[in-house]
């Protein structure tokens, strides 16, 4: 049986509930490329980033503490 590669955004939360701490566009960014996940362009890349944190945040994996920072950190 073969296995699914994980989303991009499965990839992300694996990361994140892996290292902890705090996650910006950046970090998503540089954690996304390890896994393997290239977009054509930085602001590409940061664009699918700012999407993953949002959705990860949504789904209660992570928490934006402050609502004027694009900062995240796990729930």
């Amino acid at each position: 049986m073969t296995e699914m590669p994980l989303t991009h955004k499965q990839a992300l939360a694996a990361v994140i509930q892996a290292l902890g701490g705090v996650w910006d566009t950046q970090r998503a960014v540089l954690a996304l490329r390890v896994a393997g996940y290239e977009q054509t362009s930085d602001d590409a890349a940061g664009k699918e980033a700012r999407r993953h944190l949002r959705d990860l945040a949504d789904d209660g994996v992570i928490v934006r503490p402050d609502p004027d920072q694009a900062v995240y950190r796990l729930t």
